[in-house]
């Protein structure tokens, strides 16, 4: 059976075509039937991931060549989502790499190659969107070589096949030719350079569990491959979990076919498989023998870099749109998440009134908290704050991140002046030809925080940021993120036309009229930098004086709409982004204006007692 059966991860940096590519090999497998109707990116099951259009979560299917099995998994781009990527890997015998031919390795690229290389896989190389105007294959081969060196690939690793492929028409070709054709090379190659499982169906079983789900009538789906042996329906096993061992049954067995998990009696070494019926388990453990249990080394992925404080909503308008708000109840939704995603941890030093959350990047906390807000949830987030470490000697470390900046050339002052205050260091530059220039730039994970937003403005939305964790170093020492300061509502009520009207010169709004306010909620940005108490309730005076020319007609500038990703952005270290189903409300941490200082990063100091 090992001989009939392939496991190939696809990987890639965010955008390269990995889920186009998977519809077309399931198209082309005859997973549909000729008259089915299958969306586009079949494998991005989630909203988000359809409405982002990049892949959230890993994913497997199944396709079969001729006699042959083919699983495939098919992972995220994007860094953030990284531990998706070092989970996977642990599922498959080989990998796919793909590669933009005009974009070239960027750096998720070196990022996802990396980690196949560590864990031993075979490697081969698509050189994807060979029909686009710009594409420069060889050259890109050639950039893909010089990164496996870099990366210290032996010689066998080096000496992979090269296909050249357009995943949106569905075809591959041996050489870089455009002609119209289907994915047979791609599929040949797999059985012929990917090799088969190397487990042992005879020996004692062994399952690394890699990923859960969850089915309302079997309950929790352990999903992992089967390392050797043979496991059976109703067979008995023994659970390893990382500190204790418990004996469980296996209830029901599936392994895939195209996109369904199909039941079955039997599965042997080298599937992918999943098993219900077993409670408390996570991703990591083993599943293996009885009488004889032979742990599994578990799942290991690198370090989370950032930190988000959640807590409950204490604000006036808490409780109008969330069903579920408690700290309790937070704290049980974060802890279940951090079961499913090895990425993500909880702090046990957090404050008693919050729960602090260790993440990879921002994207990654948002997508979660967006998540939370479509299932009613209702609370309040804090800035994203790096982990900074603390060494023996004393010394402070803080995470590094590498920057890739694709832009016009005509914004390279404006640009590297913004990197530079943010302890930025350049350290290569390319001129792209056709007026671009791609820089790469190393700076403190936290100069990242509220850059995206900035750098789209400064370069007019031409720009492109890829970034990749650069490792941990000295700390660079403080600096500002944001300039200007916030303008906050003094007093609670609905905002007024006649009220915006006259705070509209004072900076930009992120509420229009009618909007329900509250002492100490941000209604808009200053134009300064400190903050600035404002009444956005005020209503113009109904007497029976009236003068010519003394009315004038309010016209209000559209208010800045903000996503979840620009309130993060955008918030400073004594502030909260308040989220509800219905809502995206930013706030002073201090509601009263008595309580607070309008001078940014200064504490109101308590007023001494007479007497």
């Amino acid at each position: 059976m090992a001989q009939k059966l392939r496991n190939i991860a696809i990987i890639a940096h965010v955008d390269h075509g990995k889920t186009t590519l998977v519809d077309h090999l399931l198209r082309q497998s005859g997973t549909f039937r000729d008259n089915e109707e299958v969306v586009d990116r079949v494998m991005d099951s989630m909203d988000l991931e359809r409405e982002r259009g990049i892949t959230i979560l890993a994913k497997n299917t199944a396709v079969w060549f001729g006699d042959t099995k083919i699983n495939i998994v098919d992972t995220p781009g994007h860094a953030d989502f990284g531990g998706e990527v070092e989970r996977v890997l642990k599922m498959v015998d080989g990998a796919m790499l793909l590669v933009d031919a005009s974009e070239g390795p960027l750096p998720q690229t070196r990022f996802v190659l990396g980690k196949a290389l560590e864990a031993g896989l075979e490697v081969m190389v698509c050189i994807n969107k060979i029909d686009r105007p710009d594409a420069r294959a060889d050259e890109v081969l050639d950039e893909v070589y010089d990164l496996f060196i870099d990366l210290g690939a032996d010689e066998e690793q080096i000496e992979f096949p090269v296909l050249y492929a357009c995943a949106k028409e569905g075809y591959c070709h041996l050489e870089n030719r455009l002609e119209p054709g289907d994915l047979r090379p791609m599929f040949e190659a797999i059985v012929n350079h990917i090799p088969a499982p190397k487990g042992d169906p005879n020996a004692l079983p062994q399952i690394l569990v890699t990923q859960l789900d969850h089915d309302r009538y079997v309950g929790r789906i352990a999903i992992g491959r089967i390392i050797n042996g043979t496991v059976r329906r109703q067979q008995s096993l023994m659970l390893m979990t990382a500190d204790s061992q418990k004996p469980v049954r296996v209830v029901q067995l599936y392994n895939y076919e195209g996109l369904t998990r199909v039941e079955t009696d039997e599965v042997a070494a080298g599937e992918i498989l999943a098993i219900a019926g077993i409670e408390d388990l996570d991703i990591g453990d083993t599943l293996t023998d009885l009488e004889d249990p032979q742990p599994l080394p578990r799942v290991v992925v690198e370090e989370p870099t950032i930190g988000v404080l959640f807590m409950a909503n204490d604000g006036p308008l808490a409780g109008q749109d969330g069903k579920y708000m408690t700290a309790r109840q937070i704290r049980e939704r974060l802890e279940k998440e951090c079961q499913t995603n090895v990425a993500l941890k909880i702090d046990p030093d957090s404050p008693s009134d919050a729960l602090r959350l260790f993440g990879r990047g921002e994207l990654q906390v948002a997508i979660l908290i967006e998540q939370m807000r479509r299932e009613g949830w209702e609370l309040c987030v804090s800035k994203p704050e790096v982990v900074v470490r603390e060494e023996a000697d004393g010394s402070r470390l803080e995470p590094f991140e590498t920057a890739e900046l694709d832009f016009p050339e005509e914004y390279m002052g404006v640009v590297s002046e913004k990197l530079n205050l943010r302890k930025g260091r350049m350290t290569t530059m390319k001129m792209m030809g056709s007026g671009r220039v791609r820089v790469e730039f190393l700076l403190p994970a936290r100069g990242l925080i509220g850059f995206r937003g900035e750098y789209l403005s400064d370069t007019r939305g031409q720009g492109i940021v890829n970034t990749l964790f650069a490792g941990w170093k000295p700390y660079a020492g403080h600096f500002l993120s944001r300039k200007n300061g916030s303008m906050v509502c003094d007093r609670k009520g609905q905002t007024t036309a006649y009220a915006l009207f006259n705070l509209q010169p004072r900076g930009k709004l992120f509420v229009g009229s009618g909007t329900d306010v509250y002492e100490g909620m941000i209604v808009g940005e200053n134009s300064r930098e400190n903050d600035l108490n404002v009444n956005a309730t005020k209503a113009k005076q109904l007497t029976n004086v009236r003068s010519a020319g003394a009315d004038e007609k309010l016209i209000l500038a559209p208010p800045m709409q903000l996503t979840l990703e620009k309130a993060m952005e955008f918030i400073a270290e004594d502030e909260l982004m308040e989220v509800t189903p219905q809502h995206i409300r930013l706030r002073k941490r201090v509601l009263a204006a008595n309580m607070r200082s309008v001078v940014r990063g200064e504490r109101k100091k308590p007023k001494k007692k007479r007497g």
